[in-house]
This record gives structure tokens, C-alpha cells and sequence, in this order.
């Protein structure tokens, strides 16, 4: 760093240093998403205190040009540049059955089409080396344990990794009793069979807007109606409109992601949580709590799940190890509560149980300490994936393209202008070897047709980032009028 601070001047040292790193990030010379020195040799390269770097880093906080991250620093953000919020969505006047599996199948073959630069896939764990330590992991189990780790293992899981799990709840002070966490093959088995518990064929589900499209699959194949609650992209699922759907409608139970949601990465504060989850059970119905992107907020390790904020029961939370450690292995949990016996019906008559040997390796790998060094180097990853990912979408995509700034999770939501066809959009960028999920497959109905999930949970490349102006160029195409 050549520059140098001029003490002679009227103007504050940490402004000073203030204005040069803005400079610094105009000029390219610090880019999106690179960590910035750390006090002391910021202080030290600049001939300035320690104080001095500090207010300059808080202030560079306050205006959005920084970000700071737990125990590991600063980190620049994405140019600020004119960049709105997606819009928020309009309450639903009435529930509607769903129809959407025909449109998912199309886009969900399209995603796994081999050689395709996966911008659509939900994939975090791809930024992060597991599977070499999972390998070794899954080997020391067999080596350890031979034929007993390749048997059908308990139906309710492997009791040493349901001890595992429940031990990281005691961190939030939710006491889970060992017949309450069922191991489940995945999140979507989890989700399915909690809604199972909950509800019958015709009844109303109340769910995010926009929403996942596994559940809104998982409603339509379970002959359930879906009610969208609008999502604020910042704070999640809006209070008064679903004060207002209760008022209107019967809704047995709401799937809501309180911690970090898919696709908007929002992230509602504890307060949030506690009078959403109060409003659920004092209206008599059942929170289904997904939770899968938890552990990847970037600046807190876990907010408090909605589950530490119940009193009445009526809340069962979804997880798994997909996003943070090994899709293919298919582990997850749900807490059933007093759902727990219906639950373990209900798992018996789906799977039986899940893979023994997977549940094993997985237990080795957290509770030898493996789990939570990955996350660190996880979270760190998609934050700097994050500014990379925005950077490229302010500097390719069309002028008013409104996009989310996530708070974790490992993808960003763009609304484009009006006249862009985001399905023609995917299949010309489908032809073109890119992936990317369009807006309206995380609707029940049919909004979003202007919208495009895209993520930054893969390994960042040159292919990357020339896939990103790819798709800026092809957006030119499907411009009408």
C-alpha cells in the first residue's frame, strides 16, 4: 500500500483513511469481497493508531462498504451502486391447490444436466473440501465397526449422532429428549412427514412467498392448499399479513424458514421470531420450522432457532447435514415433539430407517471437532462468494434489476424489469451451458415470472464469472419491446 495519510490536513485521520479505501475499491485495487488488512497493520501501514483504523472501519461499516465478520475481520462489500430490494409480494386473497410439478421437472432436469456451470443448484457444501475428510472418516468407521456399519440401522437414527445434535440445541437452551429427534433421509423427508402429522388432503399450509420449491411440490403432492405469506428480503415473512391470512382462513400449519430463508437469504430478528411463533400457536396452529440454512449466517454463527421460542408445543423443527456437510448422504432430523410417535409411524412406513454408515461418519465428523472448522471455512467462502456474485450482477445485468443482499445461505434473488422473459432466459442460458432456477417455480401460483435465483455456492472461477456476463449478454435476447 504506497499511499500515505497526510497529518498536515484539516480533515480527521479516519476519515482520511476512510476516503482512501473507498478510493482503493474504486479503482479496483481492493475488490469485492477481499478482506481488509487487520487493525494493527492497517495502523502500521498507514503510520496512524489503532483507534484511528478502528473508527475508520466502523465508519466504512455504517455506509455499506464493509462488512464485519465474527472473529475474522472486515471484509469489503460490492461496490454500492443504485441496487433496490426485490419487491414484496402481495398478500394472497385466497389458498390455492397447487400445480407445479410439470414446470419443476422441466428446470430440475435442466439443473443437473452434466457439464453445466451449476448458477442454479443450492449446493454450498461445493465451496468447501469435505469429501476428502468424510472419506477418510467413512473409512476409520468400517475399518472400526465392519458389517455392523453396512446393517439397517434404528429407525429413529443412530443414537450417537441424535446425542451429537441434541448437544448443539443445549447451546441454544432447548432441551430435546432423545425420543423426540427422529434421523430422517434428509430435510424434504423431514418436512414431508411433519406435514403428514399436521395436516389432511384440503387443508391450507401457509407458506413463504417466495418459497423453496421443494415444498411447494411436497403441497401439491400431498393434495394440501398453499396460502403465500409475502417475505420482506431483509426480515422475512410479514406479521400482518399473516394475522391477516389466520383471520381469513383455516391454516392448520406454516412452513417458514425464521433463520436464514431460500430463496431471499432474510434472516428475522429473535423479536421477530418470538411473536411469529406466539401468533402461530396462540391461532391453534402448527409451525413447521426449516431450518437447513441455520448454521450459514454469516455474521452470527445460528440465530436461535423458532423452536427455543415455543411454549406451547407447537413447533417442529427440520434439518439436516445437505447444506453444511454432504448432500449425498441424505441425514437430517426432525424434532416431533409430541408428533414424535405419529412421526416414527410415519418414517417407518416411508424409509424404514436411513444409512447407518452415513449417520456413523457424520457423527465421527462432528464430534471430532471436524464439523464446525469446516463451517467457519464455509461461511467465510460464501460471504466473499456473495460480494463476488453481486459485483458481477451490478456491473452485466440490466439497468433496475433489483437483487438481495442475503444474510447467509448461498444464493441471490434478482427481479429483473418487466420486460424480460426469465423462462426464455433459462433455456437459452440452459443451451449456453448455465444453469440458473427461474423465479416462478417458488410460487404456487404465478408470480415471480421476472425473477432468477442464482447461486454463488460453488468453487469460484474465471468459468464463473464469465458465466455471470453470459447471462447479463443473454438477458439482451429475451427483452421484449
Amino acid at each position: 500500500m504506497s499511499r500515505t495519510i497526510n497529518k498536515q490536513r484539516a480533515v480527521y485521520l479516519y476519515q482520511q483513511v476512510v476516503d482512501l479505501i473507498k478510493d482503493m475499491q474504486q479503482h479496483g485495487t481492493l475488490n469485492a469481497g477481499e478482506k481488509l488488512p487487520s487493525l494493527r497493520a492497517m495502523a502500521q501501514k498507514l503510520s496512524v493508531s489503532i483507534p484511528t483504523v478502528q473508527q475508520a472501519y466502523q465508519e466504512l461499516e455504517r455506509q455499506g462498504v464493509v462488512s464485519a465478520r465474527e472473529k475474522s475481520g472486515f471484509y469489503l462489500n460490492a461496490a454500492v451502486l443504485p441496487c433496490n430490494q426485490p419487491k414484496r409480494s402481495r398478500l394472497a386473497r385466497s389458498p390455492v391447490a397447487v400445480n407445479k410439478q410439470a414446470l419443476i421437472e422441466q428446470v430440475f432436469d435442466g439443473l443437473h444436466q452434466p457439464g453445466v456451470i451449476p448458477l442454479g443448484i443450492a449446493n454450498p457444501v461445493a465451496v468447501s473440501a469435505t469429501d476428502k475428510v468424510l472419506s477418510r472418516t467413512m473409512r476409520k468407521v468400517m475399518n472400526a465397526a465392519g458389517d455392523q456399519a453396512i446393517n439397517y440401522g434404528p429407525l429413529d437414527g443412530f443414537a450417537p449422532l441424535k446425542k451429537e445434535i441434541i448437544g448443539r440445541y443445549l447451546d441454544f437452551a432447548i432441551g430435546v429428549n432423545s425420543d423426540e429427534l427422529i434421523i430422517t433421509n434428509g430435510a424434504q423427508e423431514a418436512l414431508n412427514i411433519a406435514l403428514q402429522c399436521v395436516t389432511q388432503m384440503g387443508d391450507i399450509v401457509a407458506i413463504e412467498s417466495p418459497c423453496y420449491f421443494g415444498i411447494i411440490e411436497m403441497i401439491e403432492s400431498l393434495g394440501l392448499k398453499a396460502i403465500e405469506i409475502p417475505m420482506c428480503p431483509e426480515e422475512g415473512v410479514c406479521a400482518d399479513d399473516l394475522a391477516r391470512a389466520f383471520a381469513e382462513h383455516d391454516i392448520k400449519a406454516c412452513i417458514f424458514s425464521t433463520t436464514i430463508s431460500n430463496p431471499l437469504g432474510s434472516q428475522m430478528s429473535d423479536e421477530r421470531r418470538q411473536q411469529l411463533v406466539r401468533m402461530i400457536e396462540e391461532r391453534g396452529a402448527v409451525l413447521i420450522e426449516d431450518d437447513v440454512y441455520g448454521e450459514l449466517a454469516y455474521e452470527h454463527s445460528h440465530a436461535k432457532p423458532a423452536q427455543y421460542f415455543s411454549r406451547k408445543g407447537q413447533v417442529i423443527t427440520c434439518s439436516s447435514l445437505s447444506k453444511t456437510a454432504a448432500p449425498s448422504y441424505r441425514v437430517g432430523w426432525m424434532i416431533a415433539g409430541k408428533y414424535a410417535a405419529q412421526a416414527r409411524r410415519l418414517k417407518r412406513a416411508i424409509s424404514c430407517s436411513s444409512s447407518l454408515m452415513n449417520q456413523w461418519t457424520l457423527y465421527e465428523f462432528m464430534s471430532s471437532g471436524d464439523y464446525d472448522k469446516n463451517l467457519r471455512t464455509l461461511r467465510q467462502r460464501l460471504a466473499l462468494n456473495k460480494e463476488r456474485m453481486r459485483a458481477l450482477v451490478l456491473q452485466h445485468f440490466p439497468e433496475k434489476t433489483r437483487m438481495t443482499n442475503p444474510k447467509g445461505g448461498c444464493v441471490l434473488w434478482l427481479q429483473l424489469p418487466s420486460q424480460y422473459d426469465v423462462i426464455e432466459l433459462f433455456h437459452l442460458a440452459l443451451d449456453a451451458g448455465i444453469s440458473i432456477t427461474p423465479g416462478s417455480i417458488f410460487s404456487a401460483t404465478d408470480k415471480y415470472r421476472q425473477c432468477v435465483r442464482l447461486s454463488y455456492g460453488i468453487p469460484w472461477s474465471d468459468k464463473v464469472e464469465v458465466a455471470v456476463a453470459r447471462l447479463g449478454a443473454l438477458c439482451q435476447q429475451v427483452r421484449k419491446g
